[in-house]
């Protein structure tokens, strides 16, 4: 057994070989092998009944009271990998197939749409105070901040660092002068990036149509913009975008798109959007109104084949940030109740800070469509991590439906569900949600089976 187990709770050994000595454990462990491990599984309870439809005969009855426990255990299908690996990385692996597919085809795209320009962007948030921060150049890696005639902040601080920052140097993102920097901007242009997004998708078509000698109202007739794109944290506690951006005929990449529509005018259009579009804050009584843009820095560049930035490694990279959220600024991965003490929580001094706007902004009256008090873990950012247009390519509900359909045919296969004509045979399920997770006991053998490593103890 892995060395991490070794010192368990003396009840979570106990359990452990109760699961072990019992009778239903090899069903037990099917279970576990079924939900990829899960950590926090679905429990349910009940039946499924196939009726013959002509004449009412059972053909057919699954059960749960001959479960292990008397439930069924289905995988939670959670995102994050701080909650559940296991269901994390069938996420991953999804997300990376549907934009690799969108870039390469497969799975319902036609292979032309390699053909197709198609660009990586990347969309930055603004400058809300110096931080610490890794610099390189030319493989070797630089002083943070070095600077011969610092200034004093009016907090006293020289606004300057000469560490050679290490890639896990616990600093990094920390502002240089937590009282100079700009926390209220920052969870409000968390908040306003999913507005700023919108934004600029529109104002890159309305560029195009305009590049095309066209209406907007007439664009689509001639030329679709399809994209997926991904949230991503800096260690500063704000989000920035990741996006996959094709150009396709009208309807989608069966389609090649007009002459005029190329990768330069793709990029001309998205320096343009990326410049020109902007998100208000509401002003409030201690605050006027603030008006929000993307940060100086916005990086586009071509996908091709072969190369640095292949159909494989984009959505690889996408795929990565797909499964994470803040956790790299350190704070917590669940809601927070405005009444908690966050001295409680292990958290870094700056997300606590980011944390402790959003709940203050939160309980102004002006501010309350920004929803920043239900969105405080999250640093303000309410957005979808992974989102992607209609026309891109496979949705992740196509990949999971043929996942599901390959469950259904092996267990026709092996005898646990009849081989049946739907037309002919009437399907009764009656579920009941019977709770969530494992043991601690359960835990420990989930890793031992899956070979993964067993979740840390929680005080």
């Amino acid at each position: 057994m892995p060395a991490t187990h070794a010192h368990a709770h003396p009840h979570a050994t106990a359990s452990m070989i109760a699961r072990l000595n019992s009778p239903d454990y090899d069903r037990w462990a099917a279970q576990v092998h079924r939900t990829g491990g899960c950590r926090q599984p679905i429990h349910l309870r009940g039946k499924v009944d196939h009726y013959d439809r002509a004449t009412g005969q059972l053909l057919h009855r699954y059960t749960t009271r001959n479960e292990p426990d008397g439930v069924l255990r289905l995988p939670c299908k959670t995102r994050r990998a701080s909650r559940c690996p296991a269901c994390a990385e069938t996420y991953r692996a999804d997300t990376y197939h549907l934009i690799r597919a969108g870039l390469a085809g497969g799975k319902g795209v036609p292979e032309t749409v390699t053909t197709h320009p198609t660009l990586f962007v990347t969309l930055t948030a603004p400058s809300f105070g110096a931080v610490h921060a890794r610099r390189e150049q030319s493989g070797k890696v630089l002083p943070c901040h070095a600077r011969r005639d610092a200034d004093t902040c009016p907090h006293g601080r020289v606004m300057s660092c000469t560490t050679k920052h290490g890639t896990d140097d616990p600093r990094l993102g920390e502002p240089l002068c937590p009282d100079c920097y700009d926390y209220t901007g920052s969870v409000l242009f968390n908040a306003l990036a999913p507005l700023l997004w919108k934004r600029f998708a529109d104002s890159l078509r309305r560029h195009l149509a305009k590049l095309g000698g066209l209406a907007l109202k007439d664009l689509r007739h001639h030329l679709t913009v399809s994209f997926a794109k991904v949230a991503e944290y800096q260690r500063r506690g704000v989000v920035h975008f990741h996006a996959v951006i094709r150009l396709d005929g009208p309807g989608g990449p069966t389609a090649p798109p007009p002459a005029w529509a190329t990768a330069d005018a793709l990029t001309q259009a998205v320096q343009h959007a990326a410049h020109v579009v902007s998100a208000p804050a509401p002003a409030y009584d201690e605050d006027p109104a603030r008006l929000f843009k993307w940060g100086a820095q916005l990086d586009i560049r071509p996908i091709t084949l072969t190369g640095d930035l292949t159909d494989q490694a984009v959505a690889g990279y996408i795929a990565k940030y797909a499964t994470k959220a803040a956790e790299c600024v350190g704070t917590l991965d669940r809601r927070i109740n405005p009444l908690d003490n966050l001295d409680a929580y292990n958290l870094r001094d700056h997300a606590k800070r980011l944390i402790t706007e959003c709940l203050r902004l939160g309980a102004i009256e002006d501010l309350a469509d920004l929803r920043l008090t239900q969105w405080a873990h999250m640093l303000g950012f309410r957005g979808h991590f992974s989102t992607r247009s209609r026309h891109y390519g496979p949705t992740l509900g196509d990949l999971r439906a043929a996942r599901e359909a390959h469950a259904r045919n092996h267990d026709i296969t092996t005898g646990r569900l009849p081989l049946f004509d739907e037309d002919t045979v009437l399907v009764i399920s009656e579920w009941q949600y019977a709770g969530k997770g494992h043991s601690t006991g359960d835990l420990l053998l989930v890793a031992a089976l899956t070979g993964t490593p067993a979740p840390e103890r929680r005080l």
